[in-house]
């Protein structure tokens, strides 16, 4: 298959799962052409199935917000033509599948017929979708899509209930690539976090409100009042400051290090004893099961996908959002000596669920059988 791959190339999780499914799919013989604005992270110059595509801008002076949105349109209008693409798979609903849309309009009056993916990741749905200013842009681009999938079935709910979308969502779970996040041979790093043997917690996010990045803290400040710990915070964002406040007032600043945005996050966990994702809302948790495949128990909140990824007292615990005590408690039992390897194997076994060579053929038949329907309703037309 030809096939056009339309993401955010450095933004959150949405542009992370875009990019692996690309490569992953290029190494199965697919072409793929990204669209975006910069190039991807981990892009492979040196694979023949690998295209890059940059939107360009116009500077025009009248335009106080350069109109992104149509100028991707018109980018994929032209790989569409020139490359012959099959399908084209735009991931995160705001502005790429409306983009989408458009670029599909202007291909009918071609005589060229496109079939168009959509791929709801998160906030597209849950935080940017609902602002009254892009609902009934994102509620039409939706119902517009040949095909609709979201991450996780709590996303594929919230979608139904907060917009009017008339057609089925294929729910595919985000996934990971064990040749990039499994454990690794990095006792001299954990040796200089923790020279005493001291357990290893770790938290990566964005450092938005959201995360809720202040119980991470406190419920380290709780677990080293009970034994010797260590935390360390990767990740960068609007919170840091207030965070780093925290951590002043608290007196944990010599036990915590603030290790800023890391490409290599895959060595930090693989030193790591429990990873803590206490988040008001998360559709999947990437984060967290990127730290399961490093071998890392993970403490999450009981909020959105994340009870389909971490199975409480099995791969880890779930919390009550905020409930900073119920959450050390749970820490400090994954943390016993006599459990921690335990929760550890558990931790692999559940990762291994969503291993990349699983969730891969998943996609592939969606594009066949989406690809197969457009076809069949053009000759019907």
């Amino acid at each position: 298959m030809k096939i056009g791959i339309v993401c955010y190339p450095t933004y959150g999780g949405s542009g992370v799962v875009a990019t692996e499914l690309g490569l992953a799919l290029a190494k199965e013989g697919h072409k793929i052409h990204f669209i975006t604005y910069s190039q991807p992270s981990r892009f492979d110059f040196f694979n023949e199935n690998l295209f890059y595509h940059e939107v360009s801008m116009s500077s025009y002076p009248l335009f106080q917000y350069p109109p992104y949105e149509l100028a991707l349109a018109s980018k994929m209008v032209d790989v569409v033509l020139f490359e012959k693409l099959d399908l084209l798979h735009v991931h995160y609903a705001i502005p790429h599948a409306s983009a989408a849309y458009m670029a599909r309009q202007i291909l009918q009056t071609k005589r060229y017929h496109i079939p168009i993916i959509t791929t709801l990741h998160g906030t597209d749905i849950t935080l940017v979708g609902k602002d009254p200013s892009y609902e009934p842009v994102v509620t039409f681009s939706i119902n517009e899509s040949d095909g609709i999938t979201a991450v996780s079935e709590n996303l594929k709910q919230d979608t139904y209930d907060h917009f009017d979308i008339k057609k089925d969502i294929r729910v595919i779970p985000n996934f990971i690539d064990f040749s990039r996040f499994s454990k690794q041979k990095k006792d001299h790093f954990k040796k200089a976090i923790c020279p005493e043997d001291e357990k290893l917690l770790v938290h990566t996010s964005n450092f938005r409100k959201v995360k809720r990045v202040e119980d991470v803290v406190k419920v380290f400040y709780n677990v080293r009042k009970k034994m010797p710990a260590k935390l360390l915070l990767v990740g960068d964002g609007p919170e840091r400051i207030r965070i780093e406040n925290l951590c002043r007032e608290l007196g944990t600043c010599e036990d915590i290090r603030f290790l800023g945005k890391l490409d290599a996050v895959e060595e930090v966990l693989s030193v790591s004893d429990l990873f803590i994702m206490p988040s008001e809302k998360e559709s999947f948790g990437l984060a967290a099961l990127e730290a399961m495949a490093c071998e890392v128990p993970v403490l999450s909140s009981n909020t959105g996908g994340l009870p389909e990824l971490n199975v409480h007292g099995y791969s880890g615990y779930l919390s009550n959002v905020g409930d900073v005590d119920q959450m050390t408690e749970y820490a400090l039992q994954i943390l016993q000596d006599d459990k921690l390897p335990t929760f550890k194997k558990n931790a692999l076994d559940r990762a291994k669920q969503f291993e990349l060579s699983n969730i891969l053929p998943e996609y592939e038949n969606f594009y066949n059988e989406i690809i197969d329907l457009t076809k069949s309703t053009v000759v019907s037309s």
